[in-house]
């Protein structure tokens, strides 16, 4: 079992970076009603903090992540294949973006399913649609990126059940597919892309203004997400739990 050679979290460089603070309020609005009551809850690769800062105020919160940069103080430094964690001990476990550098994802969501409580729910997150993929999914380390159904099947065969599953980023995707076109004619033109992961991935940067017109469309999906699932987007969401209570 293994994880992919990642680096740290680009959120460790940019941590008010606009997709960063976007997925926080679409987290929250997706998923947040399955926390719950939680006493105790497992943030698997906390280095991406801005998008969590909303599961802080839900019981016991336990940082994960294998590069120690992503940790404050107290948390672990650990890998999702090995739990360093005892059987049934977490009432949530929330992996945002983490399932795509896993390999193989089997060995990863039987582990979030171990540490689960009976009735624990599983909250995650991942980049969507395999033609999407581009240097940026190389240089972060990913494996693999997934479609709606695909999300659901992975989580069903770990044992668990699905709760909600949605596509999110849905008013951006235009700017979304033509930033990979982009990228794909960039790298025909000057570089193939190395395949290899970065330290620390460079974010595109994008003006003031555009960055205010990418949170006004991400702020029309929070309120779509208020009340139904969406059609299309750059990210999967899934909310999931494991039978029992």
């Amino acid at each position: 079992m293994t994880l992919a050679n990642v680096g740290g979290s680009a959120s460790i460089a940019e941590p008010d970076y606009w997709w960063y603070r976007a997925r926080a309020d679409l987290l929250q609005t997706a998923l947040g009603r399955y926390v719950g009551d939680a006493a105790q809850v497992l943030d698997v690769g906390s280095a991406d903090g801005p998008s969590v800062g909303w599961l802080r105020g839900s019981g016991r919160r336990t940082a994960l992540d294998i590069d120690p940069r992503g940790l404050g103080p107290g948390g672990v430094c650990g890998s999702v294949l090995q739990l360093p964690f005892r059987d049934g001990c977490f009432d949530v476990v929330a992996a945002f973006d983490v399932l795509e550098h896993c390999r193989p994802e089997s060995a990863a969501l039987a582990e979030v399913a171990r540490v689960l409580t009976p009735g624990g729910r599983l909250l995650l997150s991942v980049p969507a649609y395999q033609w999407a993929w581009s240097d940026f999914d190389d240089e972060n380390g990913h494996h693999r990126r997934y479609t709606r159904a695909r999300a659901e099947r992975a989580v069903r065969a770990a044992g668990l059940e699905v709760r909600r599953s949605t596509y999110a980023f849905t008013s951006v995707f235009p700017f979304f597919v033509a930033e990979r076109l982009v990228r794909r004619v960039r790298n025909r033109v000057w570089r193939p892309p190395s395949g290899e992961p970065a330290d620390i991935v460079s974010l595109p940067q994008v003006p003031r203004p555009m960055e205010r017109l990418l949170l006004g469309l991400a702020e029309l999906d929070r309120r779509a997400l208020r009340s139904r699932d969406l059609p299309f987007g750059s990210s999967v969401l899934v909310a999931a739990s494991k039978p029992g209570r």
